[in-house]
């Protein structure tokens, strides 16, 4: 074969297909939590300084940290084989890390809770530190958050109270509230599984629709939302009620019920459809 009509052949081919994506890990110190808290963040194929991109947050669940969406769920190999074909828009994906072995003493959950201001740090230190390090847009329109389990009710639960930053959420098996059977038990009340418990039942997602009035719902409806849950799933029930509460509410949500349990396995097939879903979302 000629040479000159291989080099032709290969100047056709787009230059993402020679670039590849990347994962770096970061660190950064919280004067709200005192302590230093880790990070994880995907950066798309064609990433560069002189280009910005929108920005997806993917909440890990309790228990877990940042790196468990790379080991365990994918995200990268999800990420590069959607965006090569088509199916989603290059970002970037950070991945906080709220969590660890809570059975060891570890803090979990992205609210405010008492020796834990999770949600302060996320919006007054983490969010502007990531959006002026890396090449993000960083505006509603181009940000959105994700996440699984006790992430996925934090996602939701940041989407409806701050509906002004997000122009989507993606929720899987999310943590609405605390169901009626088949959440961890604590034995003191005074442990941090108890002080999460009570953090998440003040913040319960599908209360919160349910006594919203009509200026939170209109903001509410700026948002894209999709709500995604197997048929094993513990949590199932709370993510029907709060689904209940969006469709009476009179705001648009999405809402999939697939063969599944609350698992890694169950989370990774949710990429393929949160990735794009969000990328739909984005908006110029």
């Amino acid at each position: 074969m000629d040479k000159h009509f291989v080099f032709a052949i290969l100047l056709l081919i787009p230059l993402q297909l020679f670039s590849r994506s990347k994962v770096v890990s970061d660190t950064i110190f919280s004067n709200i939590l005192n302590s230093s808290r880790n990070y994880s963040v995907y950066l798309p194929p064609s990433y560069q300084d002189d280009k910005k991109y929108p920005v997806l947050y993917l909440f890990h669940g309790m228990s877990q940290t940042d790196r468990d969406w790379l080991w365990r769920g994918h995200v990268q190999e999800v990420a590069d084989r959607l965006i090569y074909s088509g199916e989603a828009d290059e970002m970037v994906i950070v991945m906080p890390d709220a969590g660890g072995d809570i059975y060891k003493g570890f803090w979990n959950g992205y609210f405010d809770m008492p020796g834990w201001r999770y949600e302060s740090f996320f919006f007054e230190e983490l969010l502007p530190y990531v959006e002026k390090k890396y090449n993000v847009i960083g505006d509603k329109s181009h940000r959105a958050v994700a996440g699984l389990s006790m992430g996925g009710g934090g996602a939701t639960a940041y989407g409806l109270w701050h509906p002004d930053k997000f122009s989507s959420v993606y929720a899987m098996s999310a943590l609405m509230d605390i169901p009626e059977s088949g959440a961890a038990k604590y034995d003191n009340p005074d442990d941090k599984l108890a002080i999460l418990t009570r953090a998440v039942k003040e913040r319960s997602c599908i209360r919160f629709v349910e006594n919203a009035n009509d200026e939170t719902k209109a903001e509410l409806r700026t948002v894209e939302w999709f709500i995604d849950c197997g048929d094993d799933d513990f949590l199932l029930d709370r993510n029907i009620e709060f689904f209940h509460a969006m469709r009476n509410s009179g705001i648009k949500c999405q809402f999939r019920v697939r063969d599944g349990g609350h698992d890694w396995e169950y989370w990774h097939s949710a990429l393929y459809m949160c990735l794009p879903f969000v990328s739909n979302g984005f908006k110029d």
